[in-house]
């Protein structure tokens, strides 16, 4: 069995990074999750099952938290394409 050098196997964990990694996680999730909704929601109005109120709250809901994504975004110094995870053979999650 090979042994290790033990300085060369420890992982230096820069707290800033972390934070910053796990704000880009969660927020590429809430993306997500947004991108989904919003694309539900305009199925539910091209096909009519929602009033004219609803449409209306529907919209206000989804520029309201598209504005919050923004300022997250800008909170933790992302952009758009730091969303976008690469998957491979799958292509880009956004």
């Amino acid at each position: 069995m090979q042994s290790m050098n033990h300085t060369d196997s420890r992982i230096e964990i820069d707290p800033d990074n972390a934070q910053q990694g796990l704000a880009q996680l969660v927020l590429t999730v809430i993306e997500l999750l947004r991108q989904v909704v919003e694309r539900n929601a305009l199925r539910r109005v091209e096909g009519g099952a929602l009033s004219e109120e609803q449409i209306e709250d529907l919209g206000v809901a989804l520029m309201n938290l598209e504005e919050k994504m923004e300022e997250l975004k800008d909170l933790f110094d992302l952009d758009e394409e730091d969303l976008n995870i690469d998957l491979g053979p799958l292509g880009h999650l956004l």
